[in-house]
């Protein structure tokens, strides 16, 4: 099954990092945001990518190319540019297979996945959508388990959101009691993890974002919702990369389902 995975957008909000690159490409430890969400997707056997580029394309597909040459020891030769290089010495090699989409700079991400639409082979019923910023420890077997059993067009997954900002607690008396900083929110919001059946694509539409469409299968009754109560995290904010750096530097890392 393919994933597609939004990576095209501009990440205004995280200024200090994607004016130079795009969001997807700001690391958290030793690698981009993108890898890891590949990494959760590959742990459950789903390896096989559609990056629906945007927004500096080039860099994520020269991080691609140029990865073996990144993660390991190399000799080279300047005249003729020969190369050798010394795999065994390497700590971890990759098993993605990835297609590359230019779908635009400023194309908005419904239309993105309709771009992506003649690289999902004809035989293949199901694929998966996801954005580009959020990494979860979301079991991707039950999900698509799940969608199969509920038979709509679409799943999405339903996590619960972080305050943006600090509650403070009062008692009777109008006092402060209690400060919380950040908590998570009893509500729900899509996560951006989903599973469509090909019908999916006669819902998307040039020019739109991809919540229209989700409305309408809404309104069908073809949207369903799984709910997950793990470990969700997105990534908008540079406070908020610094605090999924420290998670793991300190080896508290939810979403590092793989071994």
């Amino acid at each position: 099954m393919k994933v597609i995975i939004l990576c095209g957008g501009t990440g205004t909000r995280l200024k200090e990092e994607t004016e130079y690159k795009p969001k997807p490409m700001v690391y958290v430890g030793s690698q981009p945001v993108l890898w890891h969400i590949m990494k959760i997707y590959a742990s459950y056997g789903y390896n096989e990518f559609i990056l629906a580029l945007g927004y500096k394309a080039d860099y994520i597909k020269d991080f691609f190319l140029n990865q073996k040459a990144f993660t390991s020891d190399f000799s080279l030769e300047t005249r003729h540019h020969k190369t050798k290089f010394y795999l065994d010495d390497r700590q971890e090699i990759d098993n993605f297979k990835i297609t590359f989409v230019n779908t635009g700079v400023d194309t908005l991400p419904g239309e993105r996945i309709l771009r992506c639409k003649k690289y999902i082979p004809e035989k293949d019923k199901y694929f998966m959508v996801t954005y580009g910023d959020g990494v979860t420890d979301l079991d991707i077997d039950a999900l698509v388990k799940f969608h199969k059993k509920q038979k709509t067009i679409g799943t999405i997954t339903l996590v619960h959101p972080r305050s943006k900002y600090g509650l403070v607690n009062i008692d009777k008396k109008n006092l402060v009691n209690k400060f919380v900083e950040k908590p998570i929110l009893n509500d729900w919001v899509n996560g951006g993890y989903m599973v469509f059946d090909r019908r999916v694509f006669n819902y998307l539409k040039p020019g739109e974002t991809e919540h229209p469409a989700l409305k309408k299968l809404s309104s069908e009754r073809e949207l369903s919702a799984k709910k997950h109560d793990g470990f969700w995290f997105c990534m908008d904010t540079y406070k908020e990369v610094e605090d999924l750096n420290k998670m793991w530097k300190k080896g508290n890392a939810p979403w590092k389902v793989w071994r």
